[in-house]
């Protein structure tokens, strides 16, 4: 029988494996990823083994912008919409402390967004350091960029370190290199991971009907492909919740997907997919401006989203220099990480360390509810950053203040 690429992931622990759950009551759980030949026989065989979760190695794409449009440069103090909208600008904190994974096609670490900060670049694709797509340039400025001419287009500027995981380029990219890329950033002692990739399925249906297979037994193997990936992004999401009483752990936040047509003339939504999708993994659903100031759910953006942020028009770092905007539930991720870094350094005031859980909490539980906008589209509501005594109450959002609603 003919042999394929299939990504194996061994869990362990320090007392013992289970297949199923956290992997470990007494220890902290550690995992290893790698790419085997196998055949189908071989991969079940493999299934059975205490510990190990086998599935298809899948192609990866990029959550691509649904726009991208020339931005001019900022040429006086203010602040950008998105992060006026989650009540940054508001907030005490800045992220400082917090250390941000940005797993995404790279960085353009020479644009003065990242001027003073510290960048440590991982390439998991074979491409070589650097941004030649653009997208993680973008979403990086969201998250840390430093101000422009007293313009703050970043919800966390202050960040001391981004860790910069280019797990797709130009060609795309594959779950084996996300995967690894998530077991760095955890190792690496990310507190928080942003990450706009999701499971490229036409492209597997594609890769097995080009080597003749009809296209009904070619999706249904996909679709065998795409449960079994659901289930390993779910056990490394067991692997970094076990880690945490133990050791460091992460909030891992992807975004939901831009697949959805509102709009069109026969309207449709379509579902959160890996690795948003997987049980741990905080989905972003993407939120616009309406023409009144309210906020609504943008038309692209996908359901079953936890949480949701600012998505549409969305001012950040271009790479090569200079400034763009892009849409997307891509640019709603990383204003949902900014938020947790801001939470994340809250937490270290307070308390001298980050439970994640209670960063999870923190994040989802103090989300502002969205008038007319359903539970499955922005999950807990908009994120909302932590305020100060005195401050703008978190109940008096900026669209509430310009339209002079009230819950």
């Amino acid at each position: 029988m003919d042999e394929e690429q299939y990504i194996v992931l061994e869990v362990r622990s320090a007392d013992r494996t289970r297949r199923r759950g956290p992997a470990s009551t007494g220890g902290p759980a550690t995992a290893a990823v790698s790419v085997e030949s196998l055949s189908a026989a071989d991969a079940a065989e493999a299934r059975r083994a205490p510990g190990v979760e086998v599935a298809p190695l899948l192609p990866m794409k990029l959550v691509e912008p649904v726009s991208t449009l020339a931005a001019p440069m900022p040429v006086s103090p203010g602040s950008a919409w998105g992060v006026d909208a989650v009540g940054a600008i508001d907030s005490p904190f800045s992220g400082a402390g917090i250390k941000v994974a940005v797993l995404d096609t790279g960085i353009d670490a020479g644009h003065e967004a990242f001027d003073g900060l510290r960048v440590t670049q991982r390439d998991f694709t074979g491409e070589g350091d650097g941004d030649r797509v653009g997208h993680g340039t973008h979403c990086a400025g969201i998250i840390a960029g430093r101000d422009f001419s007293g313009y703050r287009y970043a919800v966390a500027p202050g960040i001391d370190e981004l860790l910069v995981g280019k797990v797709a380029g130009a060609q795309g990219g594959s779950t084996d290199a996300l995967m690894k890329a998530i077991l760095w950033a955890l190792e690496s002692g990310a507190h928080v991971m942003s990450m706009s990739l999701g499971l490229d399925f036409p492209g597997l249906v594609a890769r097995w009907t080009q080597k003749g297979l009809p296209l009904q037994p070619a999706t249904s193997r996909a679709l065998e492909g795409y449960r079994d990936s659901l289930r390993l992004f779910e056990a490394l999401g067991d692997v970094i919740r076990a880690t945490g009483p133990y050791g460091h752990s992460a909030l891992v936040i992807a975004a939901a997907g831009n697949e959805s047509q509102r709009g069109a003339d026969t309207p449709y939504t379509l579902g959160v997919a890996p690795p948003a999708a997987s049980e741990g993994f905080i989905a972003v659903g993407a939120l616009r401006r309406a023409s009144d100031g309210a906020l609504d759910v943008a038309d692209f953006s996908n359901t079953g989203a936890t949480v949701a942020a600012p998505g549409v028009d969305i001012l950040s770092a271009k790479a090569g220099g200079g400034f763009t905007v892009m849409s997307g539930t891509s640019t709603a991720a990383p204003h949902v990480a900014g938020v947790a870094a801001l939470w994340g350094e809250s937490l270290l005031a307070s308390a001298r360390r980050i439970d994640i859980g209670l960063l999870h909490s923190r994040l989802t539980g103090t989300g502002q509810e969205l008038p007319g906008i359903a539970v499955v589209d922005a999950g807990a509501g908009l994120v909302r950053a932590p305020q100060q005594p005195g401050g703008r109450p978190v109940e008096r959002p900026p669209w509430e203040r310009a339209t002079g609603a009230r819950r």
